[in-house]
């Protein structure tokens, strides 16, 4: 009898295990925080994806050029990315620089995840409306395993440029749902702004933390190694994910079903989403546009060393952070003054650009690239909730098309830039780069002027508050009625007095037209 008790004392461990776990699942407070976990792991693990392969890649096609089949150990590897016109790139102690062929079709590998995320999330984004979110989420880190599977036992180029395209894919589904799932299950401000912050400080931090661990494990273990890791990190998300949304019950693919959200074209003609869209896009540029070329910038303008070009982003990882928290803050406080957050951060990314190329040591440069990130993190914090909150009280309450817009906008700069930066650096210099895109920022900042009157906007009260007098935990757990913006007297929708006024009209009729 006696080895039938430890057996007994197991079951019972287990049921009491699963009783718990029960619990937390039905307290849907304890399950929204569930789901915010699994959408920042599944966010930081896209990003630690799209960074890990900058100490990896350049040294492997390398020597994949040299000898046909990759060494066994690597060289002294740098944390930038080369581009098609870094052929000066210093890419470790190997015996020559790489091939402008060979700078060429890493550029085109670095840049392929962010097309192809381009041309799939006008198809992501309704899909999403139509599947709710946790299903797309699934299937997203499906897509993104078997990508990172398919990067580990890669063999040639072929095969590299495949994994790195099929990692678009997964990201237009896994990014834009998460990101949806969390405007979603966090509908009232502030907790929506706090969680989306919590979602950006996980993207930065998998983006900080990848190329070392990337490299670190490529030196030590061999390239499969830190893929491996990944993957299985992505199963364990998914599995946790089946438990928690249950995207398969019966229940889950009913109400998904119920509520239709507004197609992604329309949203496009929204003009304020235009002007989010723009501002995202315009920020992100000169991120994407030095990450490849600032290496080089570096080396032959304050002869720079390998661990210096490699450390210049990881201290701004702080002023991120802290950029987000400062906006979340300020945000809770003065949500009306959102834009203003957003116009601040574009001043400070257009400043910063404009004082790298005046930059002859490495500490100055460190401290303007600090400057450059806390502004992305100002208009990321301040822009990400405005385009769920211009959803619930313009058009309808389902965030899988406006946040497939956002994604496009990310999208567009970091398309560009592995390809384009490398060509404006020869043709027209880092300084008229680093300039024209401070420019820009900062001409784009008033343009957000055009949103001040947004938060005058406000949501009517949903069905679900109605008839049960309770917070509403997310639109997929009960049907809501359409958001609508303030009424005239007779009962017509309008928005309140702004720049827009004049084609307001005509948006309303094509929106009741169409």
């Amino acid at each position: 009898m006696e080895p039938a008790a430890p057996a007994g004392q197991a079951r019972a461990a287990a049921s009491k295990l699963s009783e718990a776990m029960g619990a937390v699942l039905q307290d849907p407070r304890r399950q929204r925080r569930l789901v915010l976990v699994i959408v920042c792991v599944a966010l930081f693990l896209d990003n630690m994806l799209y960074m890990v392969i900058v100490p990896i890649v350049p040294d492997y096609i390398a020597h994949m050029h040299k000898a046909g089949r990759p060494t066994t150990s690597p060289k002294v590897y740098t944390l930038q990315a080369p581009t098609p016109a870094s052929g000066s790139d210093n890419m470790g102690n190997t015996s020559e620089s790489p091939t402008e062929s060979e700078d060429v079709k890493i550029g085109v590998l670095f840049a392929s995840k962010a097309i192809l995320q381009l041309l799939v999330n006008p198809l992501s984004g309704p899909f999403i409306d139509r599947m709710s979110y946790d299903v797309p989420l699934l299937i997203g880190l499906g897509v993104l395993f078997a990508s990172t599977v398919l990067f580990a036992f890669a063999e040639d180029y072929a095969m590299l440029f495949a994994a790195r395209s099929l990692q678009g894919l997964g990201s237009a589904f896994a990014d834009t749902s998460g990101i949806a799932m969390i405007a979603d299950k966090y509908p009232e401000e502030p907790e929506r702004s706090r969680a989306l912050g919590v979602a950006l400080a996980f993207i930065s931090f998998g983006s900080l933390v990848a190329p070392p661990f990337g490299g670190f494990l490529y030196w030590f273990a061999g390239k499969p190694v830190p893929f491996l890791v990944l993957a299985a990190v992505s199963l364990l998300d998914a599995l946790l994910l089946l438990v928690v949304a249950k995207p398969f019950s019966a229940v889950t693919r009913a109400r998904a079903n119920l509520p239709v959200g507004t197609p992604i074209h329309r949203l496009m003609l929204d003009p304020y989403i235009a002007v989010v869209a723009g501002a995202l896009t315009t920020c992100n540029i000169p991120l994407a546009f030095l990450e490849p070329t600032i290496a080089t910038w570096m080396e032959h303008t304050m002869s720079a060393s390998e661990w210096q070009t490699g450390m210049a982003w990881l201290p701004a990882f702080v002023p991120h952070v802290l950029g987000v928290y400062l906006t979340v803050r300020l945000a809770a406080r003065y949500p009306h003054l959102q834009w203003l957050y957003g116009a601040l951060g574009l001043v400070v990314i257009g400043a910063s650009s404009c004082v790298v190329p005046a930059c002859r040591s490495f500490a100055p440069l460190v401290i303007s690239l600090c400057g450059l990130c806390f502004g992305i993190a100002l208009v990321d914090t301040a822009l990400l909730p405005t385009l769920a909150f211009l959803v619930d009280v313009r058009h309808v309450s389902v965030y899988g098309s406006v946040y497939a817009i956002a994604d496009i906008s990310y999208s567009v700069a970091y398309a560009l830039g592995p390809i384009v930066a490398g060509h404006i650096v020869h043709s027209l210099g880092f300084v008229q780069l680093s300039l024209g895109m401070g420019l820009a920022n900062l001409l784009y900042a008033p343009v957000l002027l055009l949103l001040r009157n947004v938060g005058l906007l406000r949501r009517s009260r949903s069905e679900r508050d109605v008839l049960l007098d309770e917070p509403p935990q997310g639109l997929y757990d009960a049907v809501r009625l359409r958001e609508r913006p303030v009424a005239d007297p007779d009962g017509a929708p309008r928005s309140p007095s702004g720049p827009f006024d004049e084609c307001e009209d005509v948006y309303n009729n094509y929106y009741t037209h169409s």
